[in-house]
C-alpha cells in the first residue's frame, strides 16, 4: 500500500496538487542548505532499500507489464516498462554512482574583486523545484529523485498509468529511505494519480515549480510544453541518423548499424535512419540487409536503396520509403535507408530529417569526420561510434534526468550540473552607492 504522505486524489484535485508543490518548494529551501555527506547519506539510505526490496519491486512490475500485454503495447513499449534484475541492480548502481560524483552545488563560477572592493561571486545553485513527467520506464523514478537530490533539487513525479504500480512502489521506497535522514521526505512526491486533470494542474505550479522536464512520446512532450506556464527542457522526439561514409570501415559500419538499430529499438537513442554514400552503396548493404533481416528488422528504402537490395537479395520484402518516414521516430524494429553522392549531402539529410538528439558517422577520412561533428545540428555527435552511448550513466553522469535537444540552458544527457542555475554572492565591508 502506498503510505499516507501520497495523499489520495479527491474531486479537488487542482488544491491537491497545488499543495504537493507548496511542500516541495517548502522542502527544497533545506536541500539547498544540505551539505555532500548529508545528501550522499540519503543516496546509500536509498540505493540499501532498492536491493532489500528487489523482489517487490519485480511484483510490482509484473502487474504492470501483464496490464500492458492485456493493452497491445508494443513489445518495445514492454521492454521499456520491464524492471529486470539486471535493470534493478543497474538502478542502485546509477544511486551509488551519483552519490560518488562532485557536488555541483556551492561551485564558484566565476569570481572578481570591483575597484569599490565588492567581492563577486558567480555560484552554482540549485534550480529549486523541479517537475519531471515521464512514461513507460519506471526506472525514471529512481534516476531523477537521485539526480534531483544531489544537486540540491526537490522533484515532483508524474509517472505514466502503464508503469502506476511500479512507480508508486519505487516512490514508496524514495519516501522510506529518507524518513531517517536529513532529507526531509517532501524533496521527492509522487502525484498518486495517472489523471490527465492533475497534470493540467501541475503545469499552472508556476509560483513553486521552477522546471518541468517531460520524457516520453512525441504527444506527450507537445502536450506539455503547449500547455506549461513553467519552462520546459524537452525533446520531442529521437530521429537519430548514421553515415556510412565512402571511406569507412564497412565491417564497423555494418556493427554500428545493426546495434544501434536492433539492440533495443524502443529507446530515443537508436538510429531511424541509415545514409549511405554511394560508392560503398552497393557492397554495404546486401550484407546489412541480412543481418537486420535475422533481427526482424523492417527496410523500409529509397528508390535506389531498393534496385540495389532487390538485384541481391531478392527474395526478401522491402518496403520504399515515404518522405515521412525519414522524419518518424519508430520506437521499434523498423529502419529507413537513403543513398546520397556525397558527404555534403549526407550531412543536409542528417539535419533535415534528425531531431537533434543523437547523430553518427562511421569513416576513416578524418577530414570528412571532422567536417561532420562541425555541421551536424546535434546534441551529440560521434565519429565511428554508437549514438546508443548518448545516455547519462554511458557519459559518467551517473544516469541523466533526460536528453535535451533544447538550447537553453542544457543540452544533450542533463546530469547534475545540468540541474543547477547560479546566483551571485556579493561580499562587501560597508560600500555605498
Amino acid at each position: 500500500m502506498i503510505k499516507p504522505i501520497f495523499f489520495k486524489m479527491t474531486e479537488n484535485i487542482e488544491n491537491q496538487v497545488g499543495e504537493l508543490a507548496q511542500r516541495a518548494r517548502k522542502a527544497s529551501f533545506i536541500l539547498a542548505t544540505l551539505s555532500s555527506d548529508q545528501k550522499n547519506a540519503a543516496l546509500e539510505s536509498i540505493a540499501l532499500l532498492i536491493e532489500k526490496r528487489a523482489d517487490i519491486l519485480s511484483e510490482k512490475n509484473r502487474l504492470d507489464l501483464e496490464a500492458g500485454s492485456q493493452n497491445g503495447l508494443s513489445p518495445a513499449l514492454l521492454d521499456r516498462l520491464r524492471l529486470t534484475p539486471e535493470r534493478i541492480a543497474a538502478m542502485v548502481e546509477g544511486v551509488r554512482q551519483v552519490a560518488t560524483l562532485p557536488d555541483p552545488v556551492g561551485q564558484i563560477i566565476e569570481s572578481s574583486v570591483r575597484p569599490n572592493g565588492l567581492d563577486i561571486r558567480k555560484v552554482s545553485v540549485p534550480i529549486g523545484v523541479i517537475g519531471i513527467i515521464y512514461e513507460s520506464r519506471p526506472n525514471v523514478t529512481i534516476d531523477c529523485a537521485a539526480l534531483c537530490l544531489k544537486s540540491g533539487n526537490a522533484s515532483i513525479l508524474r509517472g505514466g498509468k502503464e508503469a502506476f504500480h511500479s512507480n508508486s512502489a519505487l516512490a514508496e521506497l524514495v519516501q522510506d529511505a529518507l524518513r531517517e535522514t536529513d532529507v526531509p521526505q517532501d524533496a521527492v512526491l509522487l502525484i498518486p494519480t495517472t489523471d490527465r486533470e492533475a497534470l493540467n494542474h501541475l503545469l499552472k505550479q508556476d509560483e513553486n515549480i521552477h522546471c518541468i522536464i517531460p520524457r516520453g512520446g512525441e504527444a506527450l512532450i507537445r502536450f506539455v510544453t503547449e500547455h506549461s506556464r513553467i519552462p520546459v527542457i524537452k525533446h520531442y522526439k529521437g530521429v537519430c541518423n548514421l553515415y556510412v561514409d565512402s571511406k569507412a570501415d564497412l565491417d564497423l559500419a555494418r556493427k554500428i548499424a545493426i546495434t544501434a538499430k536492433c539492440g533495443r529499438p524502443g529507446v530515443c537513442n537508436a538510429i531511424e535512419n541509415l545514409i549511405v554514400h554511394r560508392e560503398i552503396a552497393s557492397e554495404f548493404l546486401p550484407k546489412t540487409i541480412d543481418a537486420l533481416a535475422e533481427a526482424n528488422c523492417e527496410v523500409r528504402a529509397d528508390s535506389e536503396a531498393l534496385s540495389i537490395l532487390k538485384d541481391a537479395r531478392p527474395s526478401l520484402t522491402l518496403g520504399e520509403a515515404t518522405e515521412e518516414d525519414f522524419h518518424t521516430e519508430f520506437l521499434d524494429l523498423i529502419l529507413s535507408i537513403k543513398i546520397v553522392d556525397s558527404l555534403e549531402d549526407a550531412i543536409d539529410a542528417v539535419n533535415r530529417y534528425g531531431s537533434g538528439h543523437s547523430d553518427a558517422i562511421v569513416t576513416t577520412d578524418e577530414p570528412a569526420a571532422e567536417r561532420f561533428l562541425a555541421a551536424i545540428d546535434t546534441s551529440t555527435v560521434y565519429w565511428n561510434a554508437s549514438t546508443r552511448f548518448t545516455d547519462g550513466f554511458e557519459f559518467g553522469l551517473g544516469s541523466e534526468i533526460g536528453i535535451s535537444t533544447d538550447r537553453l540552458h542544457a543540452r544533450g544527457p542533463m546530469g547534475l550540473r545540468e540541474l543547477c542555475t547560479y546566483k551571485y554572492q556579493v561580499r562587501g565591508n560597508g560600500q555605498t552607492k
